[in-house]
């Protein structure tokens, strides 16, 4: 594993993880999900997503890849981030500031994410922390995209934090092991699947 990757296996227990849950569906009443495309082929991301926090990011062809304040579609500014989310933040990230954007990716079944570096922050001393909800993903990360590098398993409830040297890592989501957790159902997630809820600092302080 690259350093400056802090891996916390278990970290929120089962009802912890349904209080998230129940944080993201108030969220999604005020934003609901929407599927970014590609800047340049306008292909449509196979995650849907929404946000939460003072800015979002979004991505789309006139713009590309960005963060905004407002919903792309509703034109409303997010909601706040969940004082549980934020609570996360504060037990591991080691970093004195809120973070200003918390995406909410939610992979269906099939869903999954090439590497990429999330790199369209200006404050890239502050971590990028990751907590996984629902079925479990295959996390790949690698120092570069010809490199080796290293899958795990992020089952629901755990906590990835990206730090130091792995802050500009690539990494991305191979694949999701639909039907291995029960947490997401109901009309919101009828096909279960993961959301993963990725917090992150923008601006300087």
């Amino acid at each position: 594993m690259i350093g400056g990757v802090g891996y916390f296996p278990e970290f929120l227990c089962g009802e912890q993880q349904r209080t998230l849950v129940a944080a993201i569906a108030s969220v999604l009443q005020e934003a609901p999900f929407f599927t970014p495309v590609m800047p340049r082929s306008g292909k449509s991301f196979s995650v849907c997503m929404t946000n939460t926090g003072p800015l979002g990011w979004v991505s789309d062809r006139q713009g590309g890849y960005r963060y905004q304040a407002c919903h792309p579609n509703t034109g409303r500014r997010w909601p706040p981030i969940p004082q549980s989310v934020l609570d996360v933040w504060s037990s591991v990230a080691e970093y004195s500031h809120p973070p200003e954007a918390c995406l909410v990716n939610y992979y269906r079944p099939g869903a999954r994410m090439g590497l990429h570096q999330d790199r369209d922050e200006e404050e890239l001393a502050a971590p990028v922390v990751s907590i996984s909800l629902g079925d479990t993903g295959l996390f790949r990360i690698a120092a570069d995209r010809q490199g080796p590098s290293s899958v795990v398993k992020l089952r629901s409830g755990d906590v990835l934090v990206m730090a130091g040297p792995a802050r500009l890592s690539y990494h991305g989501i191979d694949r999701i092991l639909g039907g291995s957790s029960r947490l997401l159902t109901g009309p919101l997630f009828p096909d279960g699947g993961r959301i993963n809820l990725t917090l992150r600092r923008v601006t300087r302080p």
